[in-house]
């Protein structure tokens, strides 16, 4: 047996020694030959195989350039995609993390010199969300799927149909209003016609005059000496013995019968919209949250303030943290809504008005309740009396 066959010691410690990544700048791309030291490097270029990779090399080296590019690109962008597809990270956390296979298409045989102008290269072609930090270049990975361009167009879809939705309803509130403004004073003038008509005098052959008192339960008083007796007073003395106050008839017709009933249409619409709004998720971009999860204190995040930059499945928010910029995938189980000082911004998560901007204009510590003022839209202006803590959130500003 040769001292360097496949089971000698020798050539045992030689393929230990070339398991694990070694220095660039002795690694061949043509011929894909990792060289351990610099004379062996040497020997390599000088090699009759080497040589003719050189000359395919030197017949079009734009073209080959150009193809370890491409591969070098789309293998990237596979690594991250599969490892970082939601998260902002590091651009020497992913290299460092493509180049542990050995067999990887190397930097020094593309079109680009550093990463830096690799990592330019993705936010000029628009795969990457790319930004220049004190710590260094961070990459966000832009997910371009049909299917995730399909979910998120029929999300906007949906939320179009809720807009457009709540738009009908309030217009159609508003056409009652006016309407109901028209008939008004028709309902004045019939009340007081009815006043005018409470007290006719019908003569019996007694000569006993009786007055009748639609609306009322004040007794006549005696004209002129007669007396008189009020018909119908069983009802109203029934009334008053369960112990209702006197002057309440359930014959009593007045002007604000229309307004009431348009106060319960009111009340009846509302409560649609709040049936229709209320949802278990309440997460949004663009809101400044509370991290609670007691699993993230020894890392510092308890309690911490984090604005939410992209919402996942509904119920995970990825958290940019307002100290360090670091960015967290937390669960809405774990957050807690910020209210911010009076006079600030805040969007309405959960409710009737959910998706709406308000301004804060008063807090009720007792009964955990705000009270804020929306700000554009369709309902411009309104005033929300008391609404939770948990369906308003400060706005990031």
């Amino acid at each position: 047996m040769g001292k360097n066959e496949f089971l000698t010691p020798k050539a045992i410690a030689n393929r230990i020694k070339a398991k694990g990544l070694q220095k660039l700048r002795w690694y061949c791309q043509m011929c894909q030959k990792q060289c351990r030291d610099e004379n062996g490097f040497k020997c390599h270029c000088m090699s009759e195989s080497h040589q003719r990779q050189m000359q395919i090399f030197g017949q079009n080296p734009h073209r080959i350039v150009e193809g370890y590019s491409e591969e070098f690109e789309s293998s990237f962008m596979e690594h991250i995609k599969r490892s970082h597809r939601f998260s902002r990270v590091a651009a020497t956390v992913v290299y460092n993390e493509y180049i542990n296979d050995r067999h990887h298409i190397h930097m020094n045989s593309t079109q680009w010199a550093t990463l830096t102008e690799f990592v330019k290269h993705l936010g000029r072609t628009g795969q990457c969300k790319v930004e220049e930090t004190p710590k260094g270049w961070f990459i966000t990975y832009i997910d371009r799927d049909s299917e995730t361009l399909f979910k998120e167009r029929m999300k906007n879809k949906r939320m179009r149909a809720d807009l457009a939705e709540e738009e009908k309803q309030e217009r159609e509130i508003k056409r009652q209003i006016e309407r109901a403004e028209q008939l008004a004073p028709l309902a004045s003038a019939s009340a007081e016609l009815l006043e005018a008509e409470q007290t006719r005098e019908l003569k019996l052959e007694s000569g006993v005059k009786l007055g009748f008192a639609l609306g009322t339960t004040s007794k006549l008083k005696e004209k002129k000496g007669e007396s008189s007796r009020v018909v119908f007073d069983e009802d109203e003395t029934y009334e008053t013995a369960k112990g209702k106050p006197e002057g309440t008839s359930k014959n009593r017709i007045g002007t604000g019968g229309g307004l009431s009933s348009l106060e319960e249409l009111m009340k009846e619409e509302e409560m649609k919209k709040e049936k229709l709004n209320r949802k278990d998720y309440w997460l949004c971009d663009g809101i400044i949250v509370k991290i609670m999860s007691k699993d993230l204190a020894e890392k510092g995040y308890y309690k911490q303030k984090g604005v939410v930059r992209k919402v996942i499945d509904k119920y995970v928010g990825e958290i940019e943290m307002l100290d360090g910029k670091h960015v967290l995938r937390v669960d809405q189980e774990e957050l807690e809504t910020v209210i911010p000082q009076i006079g600030g911004l805040v969007r309405i998560v959960n409710g009737a008005y959910r998706g709406s901007n308000a301004r804060l204009l008063s807090v009720d510590t007792d009964k955990f309740c705000a009270k804020v003022q929306i700000e554009k839209g369709v309902y411009d202006g309104r005033v929300l009396k008391a609404v939770e803590y948990e369906d308003i959130c400060k706005l990031a500003s």
